[in-house]
């Protein structure tokens, strides 16, 4: 570790018990980043992973050197019980949901939502810009 790099036990006071991930853990944050779009954002130097474990949902935030969040990602995925003869049941996708969002420089927020009624159909997404990042 060099002298610059801050030690875990600054990194826990600063950022409580969730932990920054290492660089070769961080998410692909550009790849649905449309290239006419990439020099108005910032990079993030380090991202929070939260995953919720009663559903199939997770989320990564990602923080600029300010520790402002500049990149968000989310999915979802609802199921229900299916049965084709009221004896054996399994699990489909009623409901999934990817959203991705860029702070802009100017503060504004670049979001890509993607919601699908099952697994195999898409809308193909959309683009679109708001004034606050997306919760």
């Amino acid at each position: 570790m060099n002298k610059s790099s801050p030690r875990p036990t600054e990194l826990r006071r600063r950022y409580g018990n969730e932990m920054p991930t290492r660089r070769n853990d961080a998410p692909q944050w550009q790849a649905a980043l449309p290239d006419e779009w990439k020099s108005a954002v910032d990079r993030p130097l380090y991202f929070h992973h939260y995953r919720e474990y009663e559903l199939s949902a997770e989320r990564t935030v990602g923080y600029d050197e300010d520790d402002r969040p500049c990149f968000v990602n989310h999915r979802f995925v609802l199921t229900r019980l299916s049965s084709d003869d009221d004896e054996e049941f399994y699990e489909t996708v009623t409901l999934s949901e990817e959203m991705t969002a860029w702070r802009l420089r100017d503060g504004r927020w670049l979001v890509l939502r993607d919601t699908r009624p099952d697994r195999c159909r898409t809308n193909g997404g959309f683009y679109a810009l708001a004034p606050d990042m997306p919760r």
